[in-house]
């Protein structure tokens, strides 16, 4: 009894499924062709805006973003999150000065530790050897060069 009910029942979701043309079976051919859509916004526009404060607090880092306005890099509002603006101006900066921190995209990748190690560095700050690691030694003289403003 339960395995011809089973069957009733898979029998039956099947000629559902054929009718609402949802079944497997019907070839590429017989499908619907799909409607090429545009996005409603950019990925850029939509895309999340990550802060990386590279171990500075809220003081610190306004003081960096501070320095980068003063510069005339405009890292936008003075609020301590390091975000795509400030560090898209420290990449301008960076680039400006010759430390070479690539494409200004906002990213703190290689590019950009390596030019801001050679900065500091330059600045009198040990952030060690430029090889694009953000570790101690570069957050440590990063923390210390923004202990006050520029």
């Amino acid at each position: 009894m339960r395995s011809s009910l089973a069957r009733v029942l898979v029998a039956t979701s099947a000629i559902v499924g054929i009718a609402a043309g949802g079944l497997a079976g019907a070839s590429a051919s017989e499908a619907a062709p799909q409607q090429a859509t545009k996005p409603a916004v950019s990925s850029r526009q939509v895309s999340p805006h990550a802060v990386n404060n590279l171990g500075l607090d809220t003081s610190r880092a306004k003081n960096w973003q501070s320095c980068l306005n003063a510069w005339g890099f405009s890292a936008g509002t003075e609020d301590g999150q390091l975000g795509t603006n400030s560090w898209m101006a420290a990449q301008r900066m960076l680039n400006a000065w010759g430390y070479n921190a690539g494409t200004v995209d906002g990213i703190v990748g290689t590019n950009t530790i390596t030019a801001l190690q050679k900065f500091l560095n330059a600045v009198g700050e040990n952030a060690g050897t430029p090889d694009g690691i953000a570790g101690p030694q570069t957050r440590a003289a990063f923390w210390n060069y923004n202990a006050t403003g520029c």
